[in-house]
């Protein structure tokens, strides 16, 4: 038995109904628990002999814990009074005996305890955020959680800057930051009925310290380097009260760009009409010739950015009014080469012979620039204690020019020509997108019964036009030219959308623990694609129309959705079930061939999923969803466009849906005292009747045609596994240690020249993490483990693409007396030969600095920056697709040296003391 009484330090209160937990000394777990009485007393019997941890905690008071062991010979322990202390008045000098809990389970929330992680001074959310257990960072400030990527961060439960969560990460200190809370938000309509709809963000919310809303703080980093580089930055960001402002700029050519948000646009647009959400809409992955510039830079040639943004929002009116605005601009230059090997595996393809291999080689260089500018704005009101209206609207304008030219040529096994490809391409493109969202929810007067309406409009113009110029010369087999085909055309790609949706929800509790969720939506779709080629009249003169390459579609779609998810809820255990059905009607003609096309079908998307949760820190998650895909309309009867002389699409009228099935599974655990934290999490999916590739080529000429076919009795699949493991080890000194174990892989079923190929891919990393931080002494961080790919092809089995490898990430941080640092930072990447690709590939970066730290607060630093001393940043990356494998490699940002001065200001709170 154990015993004792709770009061309050100083008052002598005693604390009524104060949690009394006995956990086993050996792992954490829960043995017994109960409240204190009106009087503070507690008991707690029948525990047996063992070593236990008796833990108390009340709300706003620092956890008390002591560790005592019951015996033969001491079958009670009387822990006399426990005094406890508030938090508030612990920088006041009394010591009590206790721990925070550095991560809590809060239903499918995890929150970490900022003030349980140290980083050093002056650092950004980004530095936090490395620090907590199952959250990773990379070198572009992408944040992956539990296996998934974050794609967003917000502050005290707000959008900061919208659809760029580095722009919280990177700016925002760390030492405002009270709790970090990680989740899956919810979407609007399943956060307000409480109820799961299955449309999930991975998301972050950084929790502000209530001292530090006001004030300002913000950090200029000006820096020149060797071979021409530059980067110069800026942000500033002001609190006062409920009210954020924030600017931000960024100016450079050495890989920073600060431009990696997202067009947000809920259809995206271009030349090409495929399937949404059961529906259809004009969209821009056709693989078009005048394919556009997307904006995004991810490591290939050299970048020169030039961006800004500012940020405003508020709450006012006893927070019954809400405002958040972002507005961003900027443009971003990339120029660099790109060299890409496939291998092309045909029926018969084997190690010996190679006679049915076609080996292609594609040397690229580009030019891409993109300027664009957003404004988005959200207002929302509590029209009373029982409705809210939320309005959202954005808008974009986007300006690209692309400049492309490729060299290509394609081997036969035995190393003769097949073809030979030169091509260009320059294009200039204008886009102008805008999307509104009307939400209305309100709360009858039943408890947990009702009503919200969603209404959306897209509007979406895209204007494009280029030349396009392409030589191919095909070779006999003895390897002599056999024809010449030349392409000589100017082309115009103008597209306008008007997609309009509604969703009417009711819920209704039909009893205390079971109720249900009702749902009717409409929606509308009105498109249109014109697309024109033109040739030659005279020399530089392109006016005669290509009939058989334009083409002026129009879509017309209404679509009709209803459904209903049941929601059962009780103690620890939440269970959603449901299924919608979505009827869609379309039709689309060609205004130049007066061609119509007409069709009708049924979309079903059931869905489930349990949730358990077995203690505030331990819980198990379980979900499903299915949905059809419906045939594209390039699918059934391709759009029309330059016909690639290598590669030719049909369409097929018979196709049917496929149907995927989804499976997700996570386990969540964290024990406070032994500060150890264990995510495992995985999915599977399948696809039944799946609609798959069915290319024919040939072999003499390297032209290939491909069909799309349904594909019964196979069902491709996929399943990714991720487990992480971390916890804080005494005997190595206190230095946190974590282990990640990940697994994915899929098999894909395609037809080559009539044969079934199946491909079977696999991928298997292990790594291990080390990070330990001792103030004003050192720092470190480092993840290392090998990783093992597998791909083989069932029409080629003697020839696969199987390769180990082996990635590395260190960063080490010493500082030395006079406020000098030296860091050190390495990033290792390995790719062992296989039998399709006998080169090995590797790189190490390595960047290394060495700065001086001026002022008191160390606001003000002068540094040497060397990055990629080794010289060794040569891009690569490999793939596999059915039987066809692929190489590439691109020029990257090599060694140079750069001098920076950066100047960190803060008046958050009347000062920021750090850590």
């Amino acid at each position: 038995m154990v015993k004792g009484s709770v009061a309050d330090t100083i008052s002598n209160v005693k604390l009524n109904n104060t949690s009394i937990s006995v956990l086993n000394a050996k792992d954490s777990t829960l043995r017994k628990f109960t409240r204190a009485a009106a009087d503070g007393s507690f008991s707690i019997g029948q525990l047996g002999k063992g070593k236990f941890i008796l833990l108390a905690t009340y709300p706003k008071y620092a956890d008390y814990v002591e560790e005592f062991t019951l015996d033969s010979a001491h079958t009670t322990h009387n822990v006399g009074r426990i005094s406890m202390i508030l938090k508030s008045k612990l920088l006041e000098g009394v010591i009590v005996r206790g721990t925070r809990a550095a991560i809590k389970i809060k239903g499918d929330t995890t929150e970490f305890n900022a003030s349980s992680f140290t980083v050093q001074p002056n650092a950004r959310v980004e530095d936090l955020l490395k620090q907590l257990p199952g959250i990773q960072v990379d070198k572009d400030g992408k944040i992956t959680a539990q296996g998934q990527t974050v794609n967003k961060v917000l502050v005290d439960g707000e959008e900061f800057f919208g659809d760029d969560p580095t722009l919280v990460t990177k700016n925002l200190r760390a030492d405002m930051v009270d709790k970090v809370q990680l989740y899956d938000k919810k979407s609007d309509q399943a956060t307000f009925t409480g109820i799961d709809d299955g449309q999930k963000t991975k998301t972050i919310n950084i929790k502000l310290k209530e001292d530090k809303k006001n004030g300002y703080f913000g950090k200029v980093d000006a820096g020149i380097g060797t071979k021409d580089f530059y980067q110069e930055q800026f942000a500033f960001n002001k609190f006062w009260g409920k009210k954020k402002f924030s600017a931000y700029g960024t100016l450079a050519n050495s890989g920073k760009t600060g431009l990696s948000w997202e067009d947000n646009s809920k259809y995206g647009s271009a030349n090409n009409v495929e399937m949404i959400d059961g529906g259809i809409y004009i969209s821009g992955s056709s693989g078009d010739e005048l394919e556009s510039f997307g904006g995004q830079y991810s490591g290939e040639g050299i970048p020169t950015a030039r961006t800004g943004g500012l940020h405003f929002d508020d709450k006012w009116g006893g927070d019954k009014y809400t405002l958040n605005g972002n507005y961003k601009i900027g443009s971003l230059g990339v120029v660099g080469t790109k060299n890409i090997q496939n291998q092309n595996n045909l029926p018969g393809t084997s190690a010996s012979t190679n006679q049915n291999f076609i080996k292609s080689n594609n040397d690229q260089d580009f030019n891409n620039y993109i300027f664009r500018q957003k404004l988005d704005a959200m207002y929302q009101v509590k029209l009373d204690t029982t409705a809210n209206l939320k309005i959202t609207v954005d808008g974009t304008f986007k300006n690209n020019e692309t400049r492309n030219n490729n060299l290509s040529t394609s081997l036969r096994g035995n190393d003769l020509l097949i073809n030979q490809s030169i091509r260009r391409i320059d294009n200039e493109g204008d886009q102008k997108m805008f999307n509104a969202t009307g939400f209305y929810t309100k709360k009858l007067k039943k408890t947990g019964r009702t009503i919200s309406l969603n209404v959306t409009e897209a509007l979406n113009q895209n204007n494009v036009k280029g030349n396009l110029y392409q030589k191919i010369d095909y070779y006999d087999e003895t390897g002599a030219v056999d024809s010449t085909k030349l392409v000589d055309q100017y082309k115009i790609n103008n597209v306008k959308s008007n997609v309009v949706s509604t969703n009417f929800t009711y819920s209704e509790p039909i009893t205390k623990y079971f109720a249900i969720v009702a749902n009717y939506g409409f929606g509308l779709n009105n498109s249109r694609a014109d697309r024109r080629s033109f040739s030659q009249s005279a020399p530089s003169v392109y006016s005669n129309l290509i009939d058989s390459l334009s083409n002026n579609y129009q879509l017309n779609q209404i679509s009709h959705q209803l459904g209903a998810v049941f929601n059962y809820k009780k103690e620890k255990t939440v269970l959603n079930f449901g299924t919608k059905v979505r009827d869609v009607r379309f039709s689309q003609e060609d205004l130049m061939s007066d061609y119509r096309y007409k069709r009708h079908f049924l979309n079903w998307n059931p869905s489930a999923n349990y949730q358990y949760r077995f203690s505030q820190q331990r819980a198990f998650n379980l979900s499903y969803s299915g949905s059809n895909t419906q045939p594209s309309i390039d699918q059934v009867q391709p759009v029309r466009n330059n016909n690639d002389d290598l590669n030719i699409t049909i369409g097929n009228p018979n196709l049917e849906p496929s149907f995927t099935h989804r499976f997700n599974m996570n386990y969540n655990s964290y024990k406070v005292l032994s500060d150890q934290s264990m995510y495992i999490g995985g999915s599977y999916n399948f696809t039944t009747n799946p609609i798959v590739n069915n290319t024919a080529t040939d072999s003499l000429t390297g032209k290939s045609r491909l069909q799309y076919i349904n594909l019964g009795n196979n069902t491709p699949s996929n399943f990714s596994l991720y487990s992480s493991y971390g916890r804080k080890v005494k005997l190595l000194g206190g230095v946190n240690v974590g282990v990640n174990l990940n697994a994915n892989g899929n098999t894909y079923f395609n037809l080559t020249n009539n044969a079934l190929n199946r491909t079977r891919s696999y991928n298997f990393s292990g790594q291990l993490r080390l990070s330990k931080y001792k103030q004003k002494k050192y720092d470190f961080y480092g993840t290392f483990g090998p990783t093992y790919n597998t791909s083989v092809s069932s029409l080629v089995k003697s020839v696969n693409n199987n390769g180990g490898g082996f990635t590395s990430y260190q960063y080490v941080g010493i500082y030395l007396p006079g406020k000098i640092q030296i860091n050190g930072e390495g990033n290792y990447e390995y790719r062992a030969p296989t039998q399709s690709f006998n080169e090995k590939l590797s790189r190490y970066l390595l960047n290394a600095s060495v700065s001086k730290a001026f002022f008191k607060d160390e606001s003000l630093k002068l540094a040497v920056n060397a990055y990629d001393l080794l010289n060794q940043n040569n891009g690569f990356s490999r793939s596999a697709n059915g039987g066809s494998l692929t190489q590439t490699q691109y020029t990257t940002i090599r060694r140079y040296f750069m001098f920076t001065l950066t100047w960190d200001f803060n008046r958050m709170g009347g000062g920021a003391p750090q850590k």
